[in-house]
């Protein structure tokens, strides 16, 4: 097949730090070319790829462009892929909006997979646009957000699980590494380090704007050096260590997120996840086996208590076996014969 793969603009796949969309673009790509599909992937030009890639900006565009939320580096870049939409049997859009809107403006297949969450201001588009393109959802729990989508499946991300290190021999501290924002709980693992009386290091990105007021009042009073460490925004590498080394990840989530992909990165790295029941949460981790499911966070401190009891070797195989890349490969390239078959079908 003829792919191509429209990546978000604002980082480089894949990611140097931050940047779920574009490992799981990445490894796509890469397991995709070598299963021999010719594959463009539409990208920034810092990108490292096995495939053909197509650039319009040699590095990412100014981070405060996208802070301050102008559309322009999105509609150039994914207008750059559309240009050469004849080229493709199918274009997969993780680049959100614009590779919907414009899907209409082609007769190639979109395939887009939803890799945010629906929210009141953007269900009004999704359903005008609910036809336009052909819908992957991340999570089942995900599509209960919005049915009436042309949804064609569900299909998990994945990580490369090679690539985490498995250490059954833990430091003394407990993780909690994401982007610094409310959503996911930040002040929530404080709180609980604290009253557990347990080592917390923490690391992520902080935007500018309400996340940087976040940090600034709820987080940073709060870090001592000593029990709570915040490291700030680290490489993969650094992400890699920290999530081996911990006794367990905090994932005291605040709303529904369709996919967590730190929590299975974590488990990759033998660290079991303590999180909360929202979005996908029960469809990632088993409560008992690959960590805990809790409701509250006195429920999360008693967590703590047991995590000695969680078999780290599980973890792993579990993770193995329904996380990884090449099931996700797998699962994409049957959706995908399945929608240009679709297509030629309706084309007559």
């Amino acid at each position: 097949m003829k792919i191509a793969q429209l990546a978000p603009v604002w980082e480089r796949v894949p990611p140097v730090k931050y940047g779920g969309i574009e490992m799981v673009v990445y490894l796509l790509t890469e397991e995709l070319v070598k299963r021999g599909h010719e594959v463009t992937l539409f990208a920034t030009g810092d990108s490292k790829t096995s495939a053909e890639l197509s650039s319009i900006y040699h590095t990412r565009p100014p981070r405060n462009l996208l802070a301050g939320g102008d559309l322009v580096p999105d509609l150039l870049h994914v207008t750059s892929a559309f240009k050469r939409a004849d080229e493709f049997d199918i274009i997969h859009n993780h680049a959100g909006y614009c590779g919907i809107a414009l899907a209409n403006f082609v007769s190639t297949p979109v395939l887009t997979t939803l890799h945010g969450p629906f929210m009141a201001e953007n269900k009004r588009f999704f359903k005008t646009f609910k036809d336009a393109v052909y819908y992957n959802s991340i999570s089942d729990a995900q599509k209960k957000g919005l049915a009436g989508l042309n949804y064609v499946g569900t299909i998990y991300n994945a990580i490369d699980v090679d690539r985490y290190e498995f250490k059954s021999k833990k430091k003394d501290y407990f993780l909690f590494l994401s982007r610094i924002t409310a959503d996911k709980g930040a002040h929530t693992a404080i709180d609980v380090a604290k009253k557990a009386g347990v080592n917390l290091i923490m690391a992520g990105k902080i935007d500018p704007g309400s996340d940087t007021e976040y940090f600034e009042k709820m987080i940073y009073p709060q870090i001592d050096g000593k029990q709570i460490k915040f490291l700030g925004e680290v490489t993969d590498k650094r992400k890699k260590e920290l999530l081996r080394d911990a006794k367990a990840f905090l994932f005291p989530l605040q709303w529904p997120e369709p996919f967590g992909l730190v929590m299975i990165e974590a488990m990759a790295a033998g660290t079991p996840v303590i999180a909360f029941p929202y979005g996908s949460v029960p469809e990632i981790v088993i409560d008992g086996e690959s960590g805990f499911i809790v409701n509250s966070v006195e429920e999360m401190i008693g967590a703590i208590t047991k995590i000695d009891k969680i078999d780290l070797f599980k973890c792993r195989n579990y993770v193995e076996k329904k996380f990884g890349a090449t099931r996700m490969v797998d699962d994409y390239e049957e959706v995908y014969k399945k929608i240009i078959k679709r297509h030629n079908s309706s084309r007559g």
